[in-house]
């Protein structure tokens, strides 16, 4: 397959003159030169806008991701403001897991809450598979996103099987994921059984997303640094590789993500991935030679430092910008997402920055 006029995606790989496909964020995920070093925020269309504290008053998480104008809406939002050279579809990771069947919410300040926890076989039984219906919502909003957006590339993206499951197991967010490891360990078939299930989901979901036009995709597994190195490749990275591989043929590079990993980061990049996320915790040039040189870095801002004076942030923007020339490919962005207290106007400065200390003269 390639890509229709607009450029939203090379399916069969290869990058193309103009629209997203041809796009800076594009060309670093795939190792290619780019006239500057991109720029993007995970979370960068949430609390720390006032436009998106307005437009979400009173409407719930859940109900927000299923309203395809106001998906829109929100993720235009920092496209507008801060001249991001990506947008990251609004929504939840726990959005296709509802579409599956399990009972849960998105509470305020707490996260998302499941009714009834998964503890034994009929529990997974009852998430079932998902199909382009179950989140036509999300189809349309990428739809309509990709019209929007012209030659910036919308990034897709999911929850790996592993934190999902933890969501599932715990019955909500955890500090300890005590329960998630005594089913992992204890009942290791029933572990395997719950996340080949949920990678079939997560597949299902990103496929939606790539069909519909997103440029790229990102599976975000926020809670795999809670486990060793042994641990993520027994339990997680077997379910983790069968969603990003089952992408191989999409043609739209996939980025792996994941909080406190840094020794897991090689395992990562096996998964069959383009870029490898890392948060800022590891040096850019030091996850490089543990991923390895066939792959692109994303990252790894503190989302602190945003907070600190001027001075403080240009010096670190300057600091990730020099270690991640030591990668094929960079992509810059945060060690995790943007806290609902940063000041948007430090954000729009920070992008500014990065393209013009990255600018490259014109071939």
């Amino acid at each position: 397959m390639t890509t229709d006029t607009t450029g939203t995606a090379a399916r069969d790989g290869q990058s193309r003159r103009g629209g997203p496909a041809d796009s800076p964020f594009v060309r670093a995920c795939r190792r290619e030169p780019a006239p500057h070093t991109p720029v993007w925020f995970m979370r960068q269309a949430g609390r720390s806008l006032p436009e998106y504290r307005e437009i979400r008053a009173n409407v719930p998480m859940l109900e927000s991701c299923r309203r395809p104008e106001l998906v829109t809406e929100i993720t235009l939002q920092p496209v507008r403001r801060h001249g991001v050279d990506a947008a990251i579809l609004f929504s939840d990771i726990v959005v296709p897991v509802a579409a599956a069947g399990i009972d849960l919410d998105i509470v305020a300040g707490t996260g998302p809450v499941v009714a009834e926890p998964v503890r034994a076989a009929g529990d997974v039984e009852r998430i079932r598979p998902i199909t382009r219906d179950d989140v036509s919502y999300v189809d349309e909003a990428v739809r309509l996103l990709v019209a929007e957006l012209g030659d910036t590339p919308l990034i897709g993206f999911a929850g790996a099987p592993f934190t999902l499951a933890s969501y599932l197991v715990e019955g909500g967010p955890s500090r300890t994921h005590a329960k998630t490891k005594a089913l992992m360990y204890g009942d290791p078939d029933l572990w395997h059984a719950l996340c080949a299930r949920l990678a079939e989901v997560t597949l299902s979901f990103l496929r939606v997303q790539v069909e519909a036009g997103v440029s790229a995709v990102q599976l975000f597994d926020s809670w795999a640094g809670a486990l060793s190195e042994a641990d993520y490749r027994r339990y997680v990275l077997p379910h983790s590789t069968h969603v990003l591989t089952g992408l191989a043929d999409a043609g739209v590079p996939r980025i792996h993500f994941g909080v406190g990993t840094a020794e897991l980061l090689g395992a990562m990049g096996e998964a069959g991935v383009d870029v490898v996320g890392v948060d800022w915790r590891t040096p850019l040039d030091v996850a490089t030679r543990r991923i390895g040189p066939d792959k692109a870095v994303q990252g790894n801002l503190d989302p602190c430092v945003l907070l600190a004076p001027w001075p403080v942030v240009e010096a670190e923007v300057r600091r990730i910008l020099e270690e991640g020339r030591a990668a094929p490919g960079h992509v810059f962005n945060l060690g995790h997402g943007v806290l609902p207290e940063t000041d948007p106007d430090v954000l729009t400065r920070v992008v500014a920055l990065v393209h013009e200390l990255s600018a490259r003269p014109a071939e």
